[in-house]
């Protein structure tokens, strides 16, 4: 979630039902070197708590140091990145290196555990690669070690992000555990947090991409585990609401770079609804905050004139376009 899970991002994750919301991960070199980006990466609004900020890095006393200075800086809870597979944080024997030396990583853990009051957890995979999962006995280390809980990506370090999570292994270490286990990879919506909960008897699981440009997973998880009813698809005026609101904070928190920083989230929080590819092209070229307003609620009225306010994928029967809305969609493709 590099580039993603900032504060502005947060924010809206933590009002749509997120529990609890994690930072960037951020290199505990930049941390003790006072770095302004990792400084900035820090940075928490009460509005997002509880807070988890994530930490990775290779050196015990650059970890060490780096787990006060977040404990300083107001984080509610500390966390080790031992499962980020990229391979400038592996080749730094940073990350999902660990896993080649599960004692290693137990040993780092309890060290920082030591050295804070707040909650330590750690997140990991399961394994290196398929040939070296080691899950269960690394469960019981890092609980060992003092950990608080404990996030499991399903996937090993060789996996990346490819293939599906293999969710099978966490049974055992659920059953095995005396700290809070929590489930990650490929939880996209709300049926596959019931079944992740249902299969693992986990106790929490872990959204990541499936909330890029979609922070109502979170309300929709939480109200179908909660009733069992079918959430409807959030329509285009909360969809749009949404973004705004998410632009603006961003726009608050970064200033003009905020504005096209954004441009990531326009695909998910658009995405399938009518005609909207022309419109995002349109949004990626904006660099203030009034046009992409004056965009997307002219898309609003562009689509009630022409009864196409739900999803494309909802849409049965294909209506026919009147002159200005046949104008419309050319105006916004040549422009």
């Amino acid at each position: 979630m590099e580039d993603v899970s900032d504060l502005s991002f947060r924010v809206i994750c933590k009002k749509m039902g997120a529990d609890i919301v994690y930072t960037e991960f951020i290199a505990s070199e930049g941390i003790i070197r006072n770095a302004k980006k990792a400084n900035r990466k820090m940075i928490i609004d009460d509005q997002e708590r509880p807070t988890a900020v994530q930490i990775f890095g290779s050196d015990f006393n650059a970890m060490i140091e780096s787990a006060k200075i977040v404990e300083d800086a107001g984080a509610d809870i500390l966390d080790i990145n031992f499962g980020c597979w990229v391979k400038k944080v592996v080749n730094r024997e940073a990350g999902a290196a660990f896993l080649k030396d599960p004692e290693r990583m137990a040993e780092l853990t309890n060290k920082m555990a030591d050295v804070v009051s707040i909650p330590l957890t750690v997140k990991t995979r399961l394994g290196w690669d398929r040939h070296s999962i080691r899950i269960n006995e690394v469960a019981k280390m890092i609980e060992d070690a003092g950990a608080a809980a404990l996030a499991i990506h399903c996937r090993t370090r060789s996996d990346g992000m490819g293939g599906n999570a293999d969710w099978s292994y966490l049974i055992d270490v659920k059953k095995n555990a005396n700290i809070p286990i929590i489930l990650n990879g490929d939880v996209k919506d709300h049926k596959d947090a019931k079944r992740a909960f249902e299969m693992t008897n986990c106790d929490a699981v872990m959204v990541g991409r499936g909330c890029i440009g979609y922070p109502f997973v979170f309300k929709e998880i939480k109200d179908y585990l909660e009733t069992g009813i079918e959430p409807s698809t959030p329509d285009i005026y909360l969809r749009v609401n949404t973004c705004l609101e998410h632009l603006k904070l961003n726009y608050d928190y970064k200033g003009d770079h905020g504005i096209i920083e954004f441009r990531k989230h326009y695909s998910g929080y658009l995405k399938g609804f009518y005609e909207a590819s022309p419109i995002r092209q349109k949004l990626m070229k904006c660099k203030q905050y009034d046009e992409v307003e004056s965009i997307l609620k002219e898309y609003i009225r562009y689509l009630e004139i022409n009864n196409r306010l739900e999803p494309v994928s909802k849409v049965r029967h294909k209506a026919k376009l009147s002159c200005e809305s046949e104008a419309y969609i050319k105006k916004q493709t040549s422009e």
